[in-house]
């Protein structure tokens, strides 16, 4: 275990510069589709270019190697393996988590990190919209196609990190009354048909999300026009493999401790004390 403390900047830091570029290089993935896989269909060419060009946050810087990608796409493209694994080298684990993590556990820690950022940013953009559309009365036209954007990711990316942590729902009625074999044989049941679900939604959804959605860069249809659904559902396929192979790991951490046991009300005696505190009940 670490003896850093959480909390600290580069917690901070790093999983928000991660996120910027991120953004960023998700709102210019067309620029990317264009010079990696330029489309053979003369229509689908065009669409995807006036989809660059209307959308380009830097539209005056030139794009580089003769592509459409500029340098702050290239820049930003690059900073992100970087700012990833530096946030991953700076993650200090709470004294509320999961504590027999492994050093393959903290990627997801940092996801966990950048997740609570976004939930941050999410709430920095509804209050946003709320201030101007009650104080100054002229609401914007992308506060709420933007934070159920954000929402998406954060539903998603929670996933991971609930795997990791081990509070994902699970029923242990049966479990708690086997044998310790039987467990094991249980455990391993599970992560089977979890890594067997991800392979299957994977096989059966590729084509259409990263051809059909992805590719031709769908937007959401509406006067922001965020590309949700060309990212969304690429995001799952992405965060189901990820799930799959943190359960795999999950196994492997976990097959020689002894479970824990579920008492039939599992109370946490600290948070009860808190509450009673908070409402002046010693």
């Amino acid at each position: 275990m670490d003896d850093k403390q959480t909390g600290g900047l580069s917690e901070w830091l790093w999983p928000s510069a991660f996120l910027i570029c991120c953004g960023w290089v998700i709102w210019h993935i067309p620029a990317f589709i264009l010079d990696w896989f330029r489309p053979t269909s003369e229509s689908l060419f065009l669409q995807i270019s006036e989809l660059h060009t209307r959308k380009d946050v830097s539209p005056n810087l030139p794009g580089l190697f003769g592509g459409f990608a500029d340098v702050v796409d290239w820049v930003a493209l690059i900073l992100i393996p970087v700012f990833a694994t530096l946030g991953v080298r700076a993650v200090v684990v709470a004294p509320m988590e999961f504590q027999r993590w492994r050093s393959w556990d903290r990627f997801a820690l940092f996801i966990g990190r950048a997740t609570m950022i976004m939930i941050v940013a999410m709430t920095l953009v509804m209050l946003y919209e709320v201030f101007l559309r009650y104080v100054i009365e002229a609401p914007t036209k992308w506060a709420n196609e933007l934070t159920l954007w954000i929402a998406g990711f954060v539903f998603l990316c929670s996933g991971l990190y609930a795997m990791q942590q081990r509070c994902h729902i699970r029923i242990s009625l049966l479990y708690d009354v086997v044998p310790r074999p039987i467990r094991k044989l249980f455990d391993v049941l599970s992560t089977l048909m979890i890594v067997t679900f991800a392979a299957g939604v994977l096989f059966g959804s590729y084509k259409q999300v990263f051809i059909n959605k992805l590719y031709r860069w769908e937007m959401f249809g509406t006067a922001f026009d965020p590309p949700i659904p060309a990212t969304i559902q690429p995001m799952i396929l992405i965060i189901l493999v990820l799930i799959a192979c943190q359960a795999v790991a999950n196994l492997i951490a976990d097959w020689d401790i002894d479970p824990e046991l579920h008492a039939p009300i599992d109370l946490d005696e600290d948070e009860i004390a808190a509450i009673k505190r908070s409402v002046g009940v010693e």
